[in-house]
């Protein structure tokens, strides 16, 4: 028998054309849509989640595989949304992209899957996973087939169907995969850097990856939706998904006072004076332009320069319940040390072997400090894959204060920052120090660290 997959399809292009390379790779394929949120409304008042699942069945149709519905509103509802309150009521920016696909996508798909006896979750996600497997055979395998797909580049995937009796073990190499058990696996940035997802998934673990296939990762999204066109989907043309997970671009603002109350405070400027007036300090984000257009006017003080600049939110004080701003270029509204609260390590082996080593850092450095062994740390651990509420995952007991030279990024295709990563035994965190100091770091938002094109993890922003 074909190995079967579950498809997470979403209606868009980037779903659809996963499926189909599924198909042609000679998989079972049976598409999934995620019913996860529907209050949101389309121009006409309809649930907006209908017109993606109606996008979801065309697909489903030209591709004759069957397409089921699965609803994850409560959990969705429960684990993401009302998490998003509770952190921007607490005066905290959250990332509920990178929740949703911790605590719904994967783990809930994965559950799925192994009712429909499906080996692998496939998603239309901008990243590559990559298998490390002890054995020349198998490396050589899959490094062969890789490179006779790119090779035929779009051809790949309008070539004709595998055979179904070709082996799983062929077919898995051709997806970067080399099968068996003694395996890990690594999370790579997708080729098309402005697509890239591999920050919203930076809390994936080794079970994970292992369940789970990204056949457009090599692709960029004008081939991707190159071979649409071809294929004649509807869809081909069809503009992203913006916004928050599942619910859309929606006014942050406007969603937001559907649970929080409006309270007034003070805007000061960097010297403590106050400039202006806010409705409610957790409507605003850390970097966040402010004036007239936003709903807050700045004081203007007879011929002061800093007057004519563009303002940002600084600072947020939510126990005075105060926002401090800064005209643009002031000292205030940089940062250079970054505290990872709640971090998470795709691979914690790896990184223990990127402290332990004096190397040559390829990454970002000329030089690379030594550091000693580590061990394990007392902190326990929770799968990722869980609904849990995100833990912190520590493992190091004896070290010493000493760096690595990685890359950081802050938001989602954002510059990759040169950075040193250090932990700190005395405070058991870690803790990101950037090359220069950069605008726009939010506490709650995620950074996540890079080694080359290689995803190590990452966690929570926060400043002590």
């Amino acid at each position: 028998m074909k190995p079967k997959v579950l498809v997470a399809m979403s209606g868009g292009v980037d779903s659809s054309v996963a499926a189909m390379i599924m198909k042609q790779k000679g998989y079972e394929v049976i598409g999934a849509f995620m019913k996860n949120w529907s209050d949101t409304k389309n121009d006409l008042g309809e649930c907006r989640w209908k017109d993606d699942r109606q996008e979801a069945i065309k697909i489903a149709s030209i591709l004759k595989i069957p397409l089921i519905t699965l609803d994850f509103e409560k959990e969705y509802r429960k684990l993401v949304v009302d998490e998003m309150f509770k952190l921007y009521k607490r005066g905290i920016t959250p990332n509920p992209d990178v929740d949703c696909n911790q605590k719904i996508k994967f783990p809930l798909l994965r559950k799925a899957a192994k009712k429909l006896g499906a080996e692998f979750v496939v998603t239309g996600h901008y990243a590559q996973i990559k298998e490390v497997k002890d054995g020349a055979h198998s490396t050589k395998l899959r490094s062969q087939i890789n490179k006779e797909d790119n090779n035929k580049g779009i051809s790949t995937v309008n070539s004709q169907s595998k055979s179904a009796n070709a082996s799983e073990q062929e077919i898995l190499a051709s997806l970067g995969r080399a099968g068996g058990k003694d395996s890990s696996f690594k999370l790579l940035r997708a080729k098309d850097e402005s697509k890239d997802q591999s920050y919203f998934l930076y809390r994936l673990n080794q079970k994970d990856l292992k369940h789970s296939l990204f056949p457009i990762g090599n692709y960029t999204k004008k081939q991707i939706r190159a071979i649409a066109k071809k294929h004649k989907f509807p869809n081909s043309e069809r503009k992203g998904t913006v916004g928050i997970c599942f619910i859309g671009k929606v006014n942050l603002k406007k969603f937001l006072q559907k649970k929080i109350k409006p309270k007034k405070g003070k805007i000061l400027n960097p010297e403590g004076e106050q400039v202006g007036e806010h409705d409610g300090i957790y409507y605003y984000t850390i970097g966040q332009k402010i004036g007239p257009h936003f709903g807050i006017e700045i004081l203007k003080k007879g011929d002061d320069k800093k007057q004519l600049k563009r303002w940002y939110v600084a600072r947020k004080n939510l126990r005075k319940n105060e926002i401090i701003a800064a005209p643009e270029d002031h000292p205030i509204l940089y940062r250079k040390e970054i505290i990872i609260k709640q971090p998470r390590w795709i691979s914690k082996n790896e990184l223990e072997k990127l402290f332990s080593k004096k190397e040559k850092n390829k990454d970002d450095s000329k030089t690379q400090r030594d550091f000693t062994t580590l061990s394990r740390d007392s902190v326990s651990s929770k799968s990722a894959s869980t609904s849990e509420p995100t833990s912190r995952v520590g493992w190091v007991e004896k070290v010493h204060d000493k760096t690595i030279n990685l890359h950081a990024r802050i938001r989602q295709v954002g510059e990759l920052l040169p950075c040193e990563l250090a932990y700190n035994k005395t405070k058991k965190q870690f803790k990101v120090t950037l090359t220069k100091p950069i605008t726009g770091v939010s506490e709650g938002q995620a950074i996540v660290l890079y080694k080359g094109r290689e995803t190590l993890g990452g966690g929570v922003i926060c400043f002590d």
